[in-house]
């Protein structure tokens, strides 16, 4: 006897979820892919590594650079980053990690070979607008395969109908970086070590709010790579540049992030809230309190992002918000604003990269496009 293949109804009534959808920082979240720590390499000692770094942590750099991360080290992100991970799916979020990779493994092209990094943070390496994740050009040539460890999620995506691009795979020659560069000293004209020979540009320099984006240039994204990204994205969206006064500034995240509808988190020592893009005059602008001090010399060694992580929180909903137990005054001005901190540690993950913002990227929230600026 023939058995009939079993056959679920779909009615033209029933919802089709889409596997990538994410228009801002605020939506309720619903599905995240998590950095991991699985053959954590420290990065190359090439000078777009260590332009942003003291002079004696930059030779420290490039000696230990294609050396695994210290266990130690290792070991108490780890901790910590499995907590995260439960407190996000214990919150009902759907949490997908990257395949392992061996990053010490030497890779190259015609004109230069490095050892690889981690894959920490998916949020420089990958941007979400709308439906669609962009693979992004970063100047790191260490990162230059990074995203080969979400190949496995993206295909899957893509299967299930989202929309994949990568922007152009950037040659990383000489003629892109500035020869014997030095980072601008306080009141010196701000400079970069990039140049315009080819776009390049991590994630982690935009941020989202519905139809307009706000993008930080820096020591990883250049205009040649802003201006791809406005005409990839086309009339439909608008992007601002923020001004930052930070003398080596690399990421938006821990210098100016949308956090709700009409609410932006700025650093006031990277940003002149008189000079924020005029799209934001009619927003609440949110001053961040100074971070609170890090007891551990190990953590202010070995960090590669700065004292303002405690700005790098993570949304789960226009209320809720992830940010770093330690740092209780961001904690108190979250409540004062309105918002229901969710307390969480993760700072021992800042050597690898960054803290919650930037160790995630947030695939799936639930809502449409919008437009929130005037």
């Amino acid at each position: 006897m023939a058995v009939e293949p079993s056959v679920v109804a779909v009615h033209a009534t029933d919802p089709v979820v889409a596997p990538v959808n994410s228009h801002n920082e605020w939506d309720p979240l619903e599905e995240v892919i998590v950095g991991c720590l699985d053959g954590a390499t420290i990065p190359s000692g090439h000078p777009v590594v260590t332009c942003n770094l003291p002079t004696w942590a930059a030779r420290l750099q490039g000696f230990a650079s294609g050396l695994r991360y210290p266990r130690m080290l290792v070991e108490q992100a780890q901790q910590e980053l499995d907590q995260f991970v439960e407190l996000l799916e214990g919150a009902g979020v759907t949490v997908r990690r990257p395949d392992p990779v061996d990053h010490r493994r030497r890779f190259g092209t015609p004109d230069w070979s490095s050892r690889g990094f981690c894959n920490t943070c998916p949020r420089d390496s990958m941007l979400v607008v709308g439906d669609e994740i962009i693979e992004t050009p970063m100047a790191w040539p260490c990162r230059y395969f990074e995203t080969h460890s979400y190949r496995s999620l993206l295909k899957d995506y893509f299967r299930r109908g989202a929309r994949w691009t990568a922007a152009p795979k950037p040659q990383l020659t000489d003629e892109l970086f500035t020869e014997d560069f030095r980072v601008p000293a306080p009141g010196e004209p701000m400079r970069y070590i990039l140049t315009e020979f080819e776009p390049v540009f991590d994630a982690a320099d935009f941020v989202r709010a519905g139809r307009d984006l706000f993008v930080t240039r820096s020591n990883v994204t250049n205009r040649m790579g802003i201006e791809w990204l406005r005409r990839h994205l086309g009339p439909g969206y608008r992007i601002h540049e923020v001004e930052s006064r930070c003398r080596a500034p690399m990421h938006i995240d821990t210098t100016l992030i949308p956090l709700a509808p009409g609410k932006v988190l700025v650093n006031p020592e990277y940003v002149d809230v008189d000079r924020l893009p005029d799209v934001l005059r009619s927003w609440d602008v949110l001053v961040a309190p100074p971070p609170d001090p890090l007891d551990e010399t190990l953590l202010k060694v070995t960090s590669m992002c700065g004292k303002w992580l405690s700005m790098n929180v993570l949304m789960l909903d226009e209320k809720r918000v992830i940010a770093e137990r330690h740092h209780t005054g961001m904690l108190r001005a979250l409540e004062k604003w309105g918002f229901e901190p969710v307390p969480c540690d993760l700072l021992h993950y800042a050597p690898f990269g960054g803290s919650f913002h930037c160790a995630t990227l947030d695939v799936r929230r639930r809502g449409t496009l919008e437009s929130y600026v005037d």
